[in-house]
C-alpha cells in the first residue's frame, strides 16, 4: 500500500487525523479491490468459492473429508493430472496429498499382467482409505487393477562376535 505523504507545510493536528483517514480508507478500497484475487487462491479462499475452484478442476469433496486435505487436493488439481499415468507421478501424488512413502510395482510374475501392487504402513491405510479410493479412481491407469498390500516394519538385532580362528553358527529366526 502507497503511504500518504503530506508537505511539510501541511502540518498541523487536524491535517494529520485527516491524513490517517484518508490512508485508512484507501487501504479499505485496496482490500475491496483484491479480494477477488485472493479468491483464485485455494489455500484462503471462501469455503463456497472453493467448492466453484474443485468442479472447475474436476475435485469432489468426498464424506468426512476435512477441509485441509480437500483445500489440497483443489491445489494441486492441475499438477495431479499432469502426473497422473505414470509410476513416478503417483508416487509425486500420494507424496503431495500427506499420504507418504508408498512402493508401486508393476507386472509381478504370477500375477496378471493388469495388476498394480501399492504398498503401504498399516497406519497409511487405516487414515487414508478413502482419500486413497478416490486417487486411484481419479489418477490411477484406466484398464489396470490396484491392491493394497501392508508393509509391517520389524524390528531386528545382530550381534557382532569376534571370530578368532574358530567356527560358531548363530541362527535367526523371525
Amino acid at each position: 500500500m502507497i503511504r500518504l505523504n503530506l508537505p511539510f507545510w501541511l502540518d498541523g493536528p487536524q491535517l494529520a487525523k485527516l491524513k490517517a483517514a484518508s490512508q485508512s480508507w484507501w487501504e479499505k478500497v485496496e482490500g475491496w479491490l483484491q479480494w477477488p484475487l485472493l479468491q483464485m487462491d485455494a489455500d484462503t479462499c471462501h469455503l463456497t468459492i472453493l467448492d466453484l475452484l474443485a468442479w472447475q478442476r474436476d475435485i469432489s469433496r468426498f464424506k468426512n473429508e476435512p477441509e485441509s486435505l480437500y483445500r489440497l487436493r483443489v491445489k494441486f488439481a492441475f499438477v495431479n493430472a499432469v502426473d497422473a499415468g505414470s509410476t513416478a507421478g503417483l508416487r509425486r501424488i500420494l507424496t503431495r496429498l500427506g499420504v507418504g512413502y508408498v512402493e508401486i510395482d508393476e507386472r509381478q510374475p504370477d500375477r496378471d499382467w493388469d495388476v498394480v501392487l501399492l504398498r503401504f504402513s498399516d497406519s497409511q491405510l487405516s487414515q487414508n482409505p478413502e482419500l486413497l479410493r478416490v486417487l486411484i479412481q481419479q489418477y490411477g491407469r484406466t484398464c489396470r487393477r490396484y491392491d493394497f498390500i501392508t508393509i509391517n516394519p520389524v524390528t531386528m538385532g545382530c550381534a557382532l562376535v569376534d571370530f578368532n580362528d574358530d567356527q560358531q553358527t548363530l541362527v535367526a529366526t523371525l
